[in-house]
């Protein structure tokens, strides 16, 4: 354990009613709780851990309680809601640490089934995501209520979250009912002392980024900056939040939208699409320096496609510029005559693999002239790959060339194996997919890593031209061996070489080169035999000569053959905002000629992302050896320092808390060799947003001690903390005094209010302000409705989220008819965010006829077709809970015993104690209203006249006429009840 955890939990023990822990990010919070658990006895009672959202905290706090102490056997198990209550009751009294959900322990505590009384204290994990109105302030609050005696210990290692909003660390104390906060950034004496003490040996390698990566990179900060101008000229905004600095994060979306929110439907559309084209801007600057050429140019691609038509971005100034130099990274056009197309053929030093055929094969087809020929355009090849993948091989091979020197002396040195220099290299990269690329890279070389890229964007090309040419009715087809199939895109003659789009012909010539690569991947099926290298720049690969005499088409055919599978592997990790899944169960063993590609999983950590590499035939390729390199993705947030302890880490992707957690491990095996290399692009946003990251972390500390010195926590008499509800607790002993006209003041005190809560409504915070508003809360499980308030109203809550995927599924309207049938007053509530604007659709997004796919005519069906159904808008959950108590004044309690069997049949089919069933069978009364004549507006009175269907079957027409309303309706009525059954006798 490093020393500055060690103060950190005696500050913690120092204080019985618990405190709130800010940490640095990266400075192991896990390794923090396990200690503070394996400090605990069982003797103190049960240690319940609220689960945090993100399951790899919950899995590293399991991992180092193993490593930290291998003989511990109480290791924290989940309570979950598959448990029974009296299984749960029996694990609340163990004495344990126990993982539970903050839906059951609340339900646990409002039933009274959770022993406040043999639980020592709460841990909460993700502070800074608490408010007044989560559920974890809800368990807290009652918590505390009933024991108050036992501690709260909150945690948080997101310092910049901790100070968004006004006073956010301190409503979040009052929330945890805790009067210390205990704060320990990286600059903190202890933190910095024994980090900078034995600090590892580091290489900071800046590596220069191609011509075109600058130029892209100052495109989209010019294109951003317009866009920040633009949204600055809207006046909607903070000014100071409005930098590009900032534009770098993903918390900016998050500022831009807190203030936005309440003001959205006054919001134009040009405004609305400015804040997604900040988001989008920020990602094309992330993926510039994370992705190769070919896989930019692919994303930049379906941008074009998904927000040409109505993105701002794409019609600035500078963005043409990110376009033509992400296509320049990856090809040139130019004329098959060798001659420049447009000035395009300018730029880096490139291969050529012309995509044409031989003059004579034209000619003896179409007998065409030389000079139509070359009117043809051909692909020029530049594949540029990324500056980073060559570094990384040189740092791999220096690595390796000191590892082979060291060796002779670490034997001599270390005769009995003492050495504590493993030799394992460790690569951090951002996300899986990068972990694949690089992985690649190394065992190949890049220059196939782009080839195949290059390969699988063409062929896409392909599939998805086919797709169009299937929807288009068939056209006369020109004679076979000219035209795009054959590798040479023809252009029109002069006179009409005008009017021809020139993304028009490139979009051909990548199409003839598409086709042409297609064919030969299908005869490679046919006949696969080696050939010579011919002409051009070879990655050392098999080659094959397609093509007859002048100017061959040179492919490399490795791997086209099962360009299936490898199409699929790519769609897998394929550029996406979520995170690339990869199976770990499938290993490829060692062969000859192929490297090991295994996926190692950690005995104790859950779906680890790793994968090591042996590479036994580089020395064949490049004549340098590597070494063996562990590739392991940032994304997956796993303790890999503390698994594998390498000697050598290198930083492929900078970030901030992985940093900090090299310096933890190094400070706490102070005698282990460790040396990092880091891996910048100069002059960068990648570089930029590293050192963003430790300013603005900085700059949240500096604004959380400022609020440290200025906090004020009311507490009472015994000095406990009364909460952010103290408030409202105090109006209410006020108001018993109000009024001094009755008996000397006094007030009757009011009768308790009771609300019947279904158990899923715990996900939302509803059920917190309602209490707080002083009502019961009675959590049960419903079949119908949500919230039931008196035995007649029912209330069915919707998030506008919520009602748009409920009318899309055909949900809400099962559940507003079980509504009707069961209770008189049946309540939809479409409820609002506090923080978002009290509009169900904007202005310019309502449209002048009815559409049915509107979501204001489906409501208005709705109403339509249940014309007891109650519609109440709320704009809050302050407000929801102020319209319920008006509801239930003058309403009687609700039974929660009745609300329980609320269209629960019993083993007879029969419904207990229900509203409706008791007066009407529900099967007859769906089946009058499906009799001719029976309409909405008449099967009430029909059901009035009579009391079976048989009665009604024997009525005469003139009293079904008074019934009916009309003797047509009876009529028709009458007639479908005497007609004849046809039988066969």
């Amino acid at each position: 354990m490093v020393q500055f955890h060690e103060h950190i939990i005696t500050e913690l023990l120092e204080n019985s009613n618990g405190g709130l822990v800010v940490l640095s990010s990266g400075l192991s919070l896990s390794k923090l709780v396990s200690s503070l658990l394996l400090l605990r006895s069982s003797s103190e009672g049960t240690l319940l851990l609220l689960s945090p959202s993100s399951t790899s905290l919950k899995s590293n706090i399991i991992f180092h309680l193993k490593t930290l102490n291998p003989q511990f056997n109480q290791i924290p198990a989940e309570i979950t809601a598959d448990l029974p209550a009296h299984h749960r009751h029996a694990l609340y009294t163990s004495g344990n640490a126990f993982f539970i959900t903050p839906r059951i322990l609340i339900v646990d505590l409002l039933t009274n089934k959770l022993p406040t009384s043999k639980i020592a204290g709460i841990l909460v994990l993700n502070a800074h995501s608490l408010s007044e109105t989560s559920t974890e302030a809800f368990i807290v609050r009652i918590f505390r209520s009933l024991n108050r005696s036992a501690y709260v210990r909150a945690f948080s290692d997101k310092p910049h979250a901790m100070v968004s909003g006004f006073a956010k660390a301190e409503r979040t104390m009052k929330c945890l009912h805790v009067r210390k906060l205990h704060l320990w950034p990286r600059f903190q004496v202890y933190v910095s002392q024994e980090l900078e003490r034995d600090p590892p040996e580091v290489v900071d390698i800046r590596v220069p980024m191609s011509k075109y990566m600058v130029g892209i990179q100052k495109a989209i900060i010019e294109v951003m900056d317009a866009c920040l101008k633009e949204m600055r000229k809207t006046n909607k905004v903070d000014v100071e939040d409005l930098t590009v600095e900032n534009g770098l994060f993903k918390s900016f979306d998050e500022i831009v939208r807190r203030q936005l929110d309440p003001i959205w439907h006054t919001l134009g559309k040009k405004t609305k699409q400015l804040v997604s084209d900040l988001k989008t801007l920020r990602k094309l600057l992330d993926y510039l320096v994370r992705y190769d050429a070919v896989t930019y140019l692919k994303y930049l691609d379906t941008l074009r496609v998904s927000e040409s038509f109505r993105s701002v971005w794409i019609f600035a100034e500078a963005s043409y510029k990110i376009f033509d130099y992400a296509k320049k990274r990856v090809f040139h056009l130019a004329r098959s005559d060798g001659t420049k197309f447009n000035e395009l053929s300018k730029g880096v030093k490139k291969k050529k693999r012309k995509s044409k055929v031989d003059d004579k094969v034209i000619e003896e087809v179409d007998g065409t002239s030389s000079s139509t020929l070359n009117a043809g355009l051909v692909l020029e090849e530049v594949l540029e790959e990324s500056p980073k993948w060559k570094v990384l091989r040189e740092v791999l091979e220096e690595v390796e060339e000191e590892r082979q020197k060291e060796g002779m002396l670490r034997e001599e040195l270390f005769p009995e194996g003492e050495d504590t220099n493993n030799g394992i290299v460790l690569v951090a990269c951002k996300d899986e997919r990068s972990c694949l690329q690089l992985e690649e890279c190394i065992t190949s070389s890049p220059k196939e890593v782009m080839r195949e890229e290059w390969k699988k964007y063409l062929l896409n090309k392909v599939q998805l031209r086919d797709i169009v040419n299937k929807k288009k009715k068939p056209k006369d087809f020109k004679p076979k061996g000219f035209g795009i199939l054959d590798g040479v895109t023809p252009i029109a003659p002069a006179q009409s070489a005008e009017t021809t789009s020139i993304s028009k012909q490139e979009h051909d010539a990548l199409l003839a080169a598409a086709s042409k690569l297609r064919n030969v991947s299908e005869n490679d099926h046919v006949k696969d035999t080696p050939q010579p290298d011919i002409g051009g720049q070879g990655s050392g690969k098999r080659k094959r000569k397609v093509g007859i005499r002048k100017v061959p088409i040179v492919l490399d055919g490795l791997g086209v053959q099962n360009n299936d599978k490898e199409e699929s592997v790519g769609n897998k990790i394929g550029m996406s905002d979520s995170k690339n899944e990869v199976n770990e169960d499938e290993i490829n063993h060692v062969s000859a000629g192929r490297f090991s590609e295994i996926m190692e999983e950690g005995t104790s950590v859950e779906n680890i992302v790793l994968r090591k590499h042996t590479n036994p035939d580089v020395a064949e390729k490049t004549g340098k050896p590597l070494p063996p390199v562990h590739f392991y993705a940032l994304e997956s947030d796993q303790p890999i320092l503390d698994i594998l302890k390498p000697s050598i880490v290198i930083v492929y992707h900078p970030d901030m808390a992985f940093v900090r957690e090299i310096e933890v491990y190094k400070a706490e095996n102070s005698s282990k060799r460790l040396k990092v290399y880091f891996l910048f692009y100069e002059d960068s946003t990648e570089a930029q947003k590293f050192e963003a990251s430790i300013r603005r972390e900085n700059g949240a500390f500096e604004s959380l001690i400022r609020q440290k010195s200025m906090m004020m926590i009311p507490v009472d008499q015994s000095e406990h903390c009364l909460g952010s509800n103290y408030a409202y607790e105090s109006d209410l002993n006020t108001l018993q005094n109000s009024v001094t006209r009755k008996a000397g003041g006094r007030k009757e005190a009011d009768k308790e209010m009771q609300v019947i809560v279904d158990m899923r409504e715990f996900m939302s915070s509803l059920p917190n302000v309602l209490h707080q508003k002083g009502m019961r809360i009675i959590p049960v499980t419903l079949e119908v409705g949500d919230y039931i308030l008196s035995p007649f109203i029912c209330v069915e809550r919707k998030s506008i989220q919520d009602l748009f995927m409920s009318f899309t599924s055909g949900r809400l309207y099962h559940q507003v008819e079980t509504m009707v049938r069961y209770y008189r007053i049946p309540v939809l509530l479409i409820e609002f965010s506090q923080d978002k604007s009290f509009s169900f659709q904007s202005a310019s997004d309502i449209g002048d006829d009815v559409t049915p796919n509107s979501i204001i005519s489906k409501l208005s069906l709705l109403a339509l077709h249940f014309p007891r159904l109650r519609i109440i808008w709320s704009r809050s959950l302050h407000a929801t809970a102020e319209i319920f108590a008006s509801l239930k004044a003058n309403q009687d309690e609700p039974d929660e015993t009745k609300a329980i069997r609320v269209g629960v049949p019993s083993e007879e089919g029969i419904v207990e104690n229900d509203v409706r069933a008791e007066n009407y069978n529900t099967s007859a009364v769906e089946f009058l209203r499906r009799l001719p004549g029976v309409t909405d507006s008449n099967y009430r009175a029909i059901m009035d006249g009579c009391k079976s269907m048989a009665e009604l079957a024997l009525l005469p027409e003139e009293r079904l006429a008074e019934l009916m309303g009309g003797h047509k309706a009876a009529r028709t009525l009458r007639d479908f009840l005497d007609a004849k059954y046809p039988t066969l006798l």
